[in-house]
């Protein structure tokens, strides 16, 4: 069993009014959202040539463009983690920054195992 995940109050406890939600991808949230749409179509691309019998070596090319977007928009996720949460968290020090830094690690981690 996997531990609970904290809350958006949690993760961000020191944002105000207005601050765009706290997270650092939130003021680009609307570039982020037409982001995912363009990679949900690729996948929704994969499964028509799948039901269409597509080619293997062409719904295998299809995967790589859909892999490769998702991972590009993972580490533009993490570049913008790195940016707002965890450079805050170090400004303030203490045990949150240590705790942003290992998060940062962890996630990092799990990209290079994909």
């Amino acid at each position: 069993m996997t531990a609970p995940r904290e809350t958006a109050v949690e993760h961000d406890e020191h944002a105000g009014p207005g601050e765009h939600g706290g997270h650092g991808y939130s003021k680009d949230k609307e570039a982020h959202l037409k982001r995912l749409r363009r990679i949900e179509g690729q996948v929704r691309g994969l499964h028509r040539m799948v039901d269409e019998d597509a080619y293997c070596i062409d719904v295998l090319t299809q995967v790589s463009a859909s892999t490769k977007a998702l991972q590009s928009f993972a580490l533009q996720l993490l570049e913008e983690h790195l940016r707002h949460c965890v450079a805050r968290a170090a400004v303030e020090g203490g045990p949150e920054a240590d705790a942003k830094v290992a998060e940062a690690t962890a996630a990092i981690a799990r990209l290079l195992r994909t």
